[in-house]
């Protein structure tokens, strides 16, 4: 040993790099490389995660919009059909008001001409009355009864047929 400066053993020192080559070389195979496709794995899995979390958020988002778009345009149908209907009300509306109104005034001129038709038979029965009185008055009249005597018949006979 000879000729080695402060005793270096190269041999030593070649079969320690030999050991840490071999035991670099199996921890690589062991566990980096597992280790890397592990992380690979994840990383891609996690991708994969967020790629269809987005096409959910993507398609939610359209499907919101669609509801909105039918929402609208059912709020713009019901409106439409609300303006329908409430046109057909008041035509409705118009339509009994005016058979209503019709009716009134059937009603009415029916009752103006029955009240006419019962006046002019209470005026004609009241002339008969009148002219039957005034007949008997005259009978009695020629017949020689007193004026105050025929005058007091007249009139109960006036209050009889009133009663």
């Amino acid at each position: 040993m000879t000729g080695v400066p402060l005793n270096v053993d190269w041999q030593q020192i070649l079969l320690h790099l030999f050991n840490f080559t071999i035991l670099f070389g199996a921890l690589y195979i062991l566990l980096y490389k597992p280790v890397k496709d592990f992380m690979a794995g994840r990383e891609a899995h996690y991708a994969d995660m967020d790629a269809k979390a987005e096409q959910a958020l993507a398609d939610a988002q359209s499907s919101k919009e669609s509801y909105e778009s039918k929402l609208q345009s059912f709020d713009a149908e019901i409106k439409a059909e609300k303006a329908k209907m409430s046109e057909e009300l008041e035509t409705e509306k118009e339509k009994k008001l005016s058979a209503a109104k019709t009716e009134a005034e059937t009603i009415i001129q029916d009752a103006k001409a029955q009240a006419e038709k019962e006046k002019s038979k209470i005026v004609k029965s009241a002339q008969k009355e009148i002219s039957d009185i005034i007949n008997e008055a005259m009978d009695k009249l020629a017949l020689g009864e007193s004026d105050a005597d025929v005058f007091d018949k007249f009139l109960d006979a006036a209050e009889e047929k009133s009663k």
